[in-house]
């Protein structure tokens, strides 16, 4: 017992107020050290505040709500509650809070589209410590009554702005008016637009905000670089860098169209490539997370359904074979790699009239993002004038020069 108890001592996780089972659970589990967003969120949480926390994707927020979550429901009981955006990632923190719940005995049950709603039924039944949940699906299952929510003490909105971008901002509200007043409620975010501090400051107490890094802020060990090309020279370009890049790579399309033609593009080609977007059934879609992280795809090709949903620690390279619709989607998709520590890189293909979207995002990061030279016998696109330094080139960031007024007069007519 000694030998055990100098273990839990010996983890960085000891001090923050975790139980000694789930020290002991957090050991043999090798988590050794926590990461910013669990140092300063775990205690708070345990204390039972309300609390806000901003950090970017890959920080570990699973820990930081879930080691409180579970603590508080062994020890007082109720019920806990996560709502996610999609499916992927409510089976990523279901599987995280079984290892750290399994050897207390912990319940839980995983509420997602795409599945047959018996099973699940069947799974409330059985009184979980802890629903796991995608909006759509809970009001399902609410409007069915096969669910309430009275026992609910803990409420966790997790990457609560990509369910308020994805449109679920009526049934977050719905099911907000379905839980119990008094409870203990969590936000996580990787930005933090108006939609939440609105949410927060009328369905929250006195939240404790905890920001790790500024919202928009890119990993560090991640490398960026841009390629200016045309739209018909991209799949050409792609299959260039797939020969320079070895390692896993990760792409991201515009559409579940696009996603497909490049896939089979690069299959005929004779590369190892699976895809996921929102035309994939779900198991269709755990099966190539799986085939990809167990390495037998190296590429995987997704639409941005995957920008928050993949967890896999590995990842090399991220590439942007369209650009995303949002800035801060452009951070959400980098961060897939770089994780755990790990360098990873990120290239991005964009077109001459993407320029401003390219500076929406160097805005939001706050950093200037590299442009790289086209390399030999690639068509030279018509872009914005760049400053030539090989990968220390910008986009030419001089003010427009703005029409007289007989120019606009001219136009009207």
């Amino acid at each position: 017992m000694q030998q055990s108890d100098d273990k839990s001592r010996k983890s960085g996780f000891y001090g923050l107020g975790i139980a000694p089972a789930i020290l002991q659970t957090l050991e043999k589990l090798d988590f050794h050290t926590p990461t910013p967003i669990q140092q300063q969120a775990i205690p708070v949480a345990i204390d039972g505040k309300d609390m806000i926390g901003i950090a970017q994707t890959g920080t570990g927020k699973t820990l930081a709500f879930g080691i409180p979550m579970v603590q508080s429901i062994m020890k007082s009981g109720g019920q806990g509650m996560v709502l996610l955006p999609t499916r992927e990632l409510a089976l990523q923190v279901d599987e995280v809070l079984y290892k750290i719940g399994k050897p207390l005995g912990l319940k839980t049950a995983v509420l997602i589209g795409g599945t047959s709603i018996r099973p699940q039924i069947g799974a409330i039944r059985r009184n979980p410590h802890i629903i796991i949940a995608t909006p759509g699906r809970l009001i399902d299952h609410l409007e069915q009554r096969t669910i309430k929510l009275d026992r609910v003490n803990i409420l966790v909105l997790d990457e609560a702005d990509r369910m308020l971008d994805m449109g679920f901002k009526p049934q977050i509200m719905r099911i907000l008016q379905g839980v119990p007043k008094q409870r203990q409620t969590m936000l996580f975010s990787a930005t933090l637009p108006s939609e939440i501090i609105s949410i927060a400051s009328s369905q929250m107490k006195l939240p404790v905000s905890i920001e790790i890094s500024p919202p928009g802020t890119t990993i560090e060990n991640v490398s960026q670089e841009i390629f200016i090309v045309d739209r018909n020279s991209k799949q050409q370009m792609l299959m260039h860098l797939l020969k320079e890049h070895r390692g896993s790579t990760l792409i991201f399309t515009k559409t579940k169209y696009g996603a497909s033609r490049v896939a089979k593009n690069l299959r005929d080609s004779g590369e190892s490539v699976i895809e996921i977007h929102s035309n994939r059934s779900l198991s269709q879609r755990r099966g190539a997370l799986d085939g990809f992280r167990a390495g037998r795809f190296r590429v995987l090709v997704a639409t941005d359904i995957a920008s928050r949903g993949i967890d896999v620690k590995a990842i090399e390279t991220v590439i942007n074979y369209d650009m995303p619709a949002k800035a801060e989607d452009y951070v959400h998709r980098i961060g897939r790699t770089g994780r755990a520590g790990m360098a990873g890189h990120a290239i991005s293909f964009v077109t001459p009239e993407e320029r401003n979207d390219i500076r929406r995002i160097e805005r939001l990061i706050r950093k200037s993002i590299p442009i790289s030279l086209t390399p030999a016998g690639f068509p030279k696109a018509s872009a914005p004038k760049i400053v030539s330094r090989g990968k220390g080139g910008s986009l030419d960031r001089r003010r427009p020069r703005q029409p007289y007024r007989g120019d606009r007069n001219r136009r009207r007519r």
